[in-house]
């Protein structure tokens, strides 16, 4: 099943639009503004339709024309918008949907239908099963409600091919007897609220993150979370700490973040469709971490480390040590310089970082510095863009942007200082994508 995030954010999103908190803050300087929470998956499907839901399809560039299921969880507000039916009647009078979710959710929906459009609801409660076009659908407990017990359910998804998925937003902690109802299920994905971060005592209808580790354990320990599940964290409010330490505490739960439009294969390995994107920064500008955040989604990345080690220097030592406790066990790590025949021979996407230290070591290699003849730097470069335009996976590629200060005082400064930013010129201009980061804030240039 391919499922794209529509949103991952509670009901007020995140940041809150009326709040300064740090945690708030922090997402407006990032430019990260998670919407409700939903999701479509296959483009035929539905999990949840709040009012934000049908434009954020648009703004993933992805159409609703050939929905044809909409599972809804309750009628609370974020996760259901009945004008969309009246919307999508506009447009598409005669084509049939299926509305599916507690009583009163449905009950919400049914002024919004006209009587001759063939819309049909489908009222369901925990312990129920069904099949929904291609689908599979079991219908589990949620510890939440709108006015009554019972009102709000959670999803037990199984596409045509076999994966399987629990979309479980909006819930508390369940009681230790209702994982019996997913016991050996070793779902591919687990799309799991947490709302709260530290303010678990904010409500007991939501998880703050003690509960969602307690949940992920939980449901770990009746085998429907495995070693190969991805568990992504959605419904994220602003309660939370900021993201960066959010993603660092959710990694020692096997656990991650969602990011709205992110597209996530459950149950397969998602197509390796080539994708260059270059990243530029100026020094300690987050150039680094955005692009770890860029490959975050895929659960194997080959990070292609072009600074290689230097004896006695403790700070260049440290600045890996940290860039190595930041990426996730699942990433491999080579150190080289050799970065075409990296590229050529790629499988599972890149992360080189940097272009940078990889000049530098070019012109190391040629005793440039001394001899002044570029010309095999020359040649190395072509022969990079070269392998960069043909690789097979995604890739992602961290350089200086350099150029903007002042004149170095050195002529190997300057020519640094040129060949780099020739380089960073060429490289953009053979990418997808391309980013500059300045202090901590990606702004993109560049994007196909």
């Amino acid at each position: 099943m391919e499922v794209v995030l529509l949103g991952t954010g509670a009901a007020d999103g995140w940041p809150n639009p009326f709040c300064t908190c740090a945690s708030c803050a922090d997402a407006v300087r990032r430019g990260e503004v998670r919407g409700q929470t939903a999701a479509l998956v296959d483009d035929v499907l539905m999990l949840d339709c709040g009012p934000e839901a049908p434009h954020a399809a648009v703004r993933h560039g992805r159409s609703l024309a050939k929905v044809r299921h909409i599972l809804l969880t309750h009628a609370h507000a974020d996760h259901l918008g009945p004008q969309a039916l009246l919307f999508r009647s506009w447009v598409a009078a005669g084509v049939e949907l299926d509305v599916i979710g507690p009583a009163d959710a449905l009950d919400t929906c049914r002024p919004w239908v006209a009587p001759d459009d063939p819309v049909r609801f489908v009222p369901v409660e925990a312990g129920d099963s069904l099949t929904v076009g291609d689908y599979s659908v079991r219908v589990l407990p949620a510890r939440h409600k709108v006015f009554r017990d019972g009102d709000a359910v959670l999803y037990d998804l199984s596409g045509p091919g076999g994966s399987r998925l629990l979309w479980a937003c909006d819930t508390g902690m369940w009681p230790a007897e209702w994982f019996e109802a997913v016991r050996d299920a070793r779902f591919d994905a687990v799309f799991l609220e947490e709302t709260f971060g530290d303010r678990s005592e904010l409500s007991e209808g939501h998880l703050g993150l003690p509960e969602f580790g307690a949940m992920v354990d939980g449901l770990r320990g009746a085998g429907a979370v495995t070693e190969n599940t991805d568990v992504v964290a959605v419904h994220l409010g602003h309660h939370n700490p900021p993201i960066d330490d959010l993603r660092n505490r959710l990694q020692q739960l096997n656990a991650r973040p969602g990011r709205d439009g992110e597209v996530i294969h459950v149950g397969e390995e998602a197509p390796l469709v080539p994708h260059r994107t270059l990243v530029l920064g100026g020094v300690r500008s987050g150039k680094s971490r955005h692009a770890e955040e860029l490959l975050a989604a895929y659960p194997s990345v080959t990070y292609v480390a072009t600074g290689g080690t230097r004896e006695g220097d403790d700070e260049w030592a440290e600045r890996v040590a940290l860039h190595r406790e930041r990426r996730p066990a699942s990433w491999s790590t080579i150190e080289t310089s050799d970065v075409a025949k990296v590229l050529r021979d790629a499988d599972e996407p890149l992360l080189v970082d940097c272009l940078g230290t990889w000049l530098t070591a070019r012109l190391d290699l040629h005793d440039v510095w001394n001899t002044g003849n570029s010309a095999a730097v020359d040649a190395d470069i072509d022969d990079l863009l070269d392998a960069w335009r043909q690789v097979g996976v995604p890739v992602v590629a961290v350089t200086n942007e350099v150029g903007s200060g002042v004149v170095p005082a050195s002529a190997s400064g300057r020519l640094f200082r040129d060949m780099l930013g020739r380089l960073n010129a060429r490289v953009a201009e053979a990418s997808e994508s391309a980013t500059l980061v300045v202090a901590g804030i990606p702004v993109s240039l560049k994007s196909n």
